[in-house]
């Protein structure tokens, strides 16, 4: 393992523990505005769009390490009926097809960017940029993981893991004995 490699492994861990972070965040004021609601009759108004803001973020990095880690939709049945050459194949043409779609992505979020740095939330004056922004991230990741998994393809460095893992042959979950 490369000291490359081992630096994007520990950026996968620290999002993965910022996502953790984000859903205690917004299950706890979520959490706490019933409990104040239902026994004092009250609430905290921030913690409502706080816990939006969370949902979002949460959404969008979400999707970027779900790509990464091939827990995405895709049209396995179909893919496992090819061999090795026709999978490849596939596994190109989607990622052109994604780094597509990620890149139009992230030009629409870079120019609604500006838009949204002059509008703020209403309750807690945030920058909707600061909101929205997160787009930005997931467009770009999204086309980096696309890029870098057509390069294998297209240099022959793809394993068979990996390939399995894109028609959905591989299993993460441990057999019980």
């Amino acid at each position: 393992e490369t000291g490359m490699q081992r630096a994007i492994d520990l950026f996968y861990q620290g999002l993965g523990l910022f996502l953790v972070l984000l859903l205690t965040a917004m299950v706890l004021m979520v959490f706490a505005n019933v409990v104040l609601r239902y026994g004092f009759n009250s609430g905290v108004l921030v913690s409502e769009e706080l816990s939006r803001f969370c949902f979002v973020w949460l959404t969008f990095l979400g999707a970027v390490m779900a790509f990464r880690e091939h827990n995405h939709l895709g049209i396995e049945t179909l893919v496992q009926r090819f061999g090795r050459r026709g999978r490849l194949i596939c596994m190109a043409l989607s990622n052109l097809i994604i780094m597509g779609c990620a890149g139009l992505f992230f030009v629409g979020a870079t120019m609604q960017f500006d838009i949204n740095a002059t509008m703020f939330a209403p309750v807690t004056g945030l920058s909707l940029a600061w909101v929205y922004g997160v787009g930005l991230f997931t467009g770009a990741g999204v086309f980096i993981i696309a890029a870098t998994r057509l390069l294998s393809v297209l240099l022959g460095k793809v394993s068979d893991e990996e390939i399995a893992r894109f028609c959905g042959e591989h299993n993460d979950i441990p057999e019980v004995a």
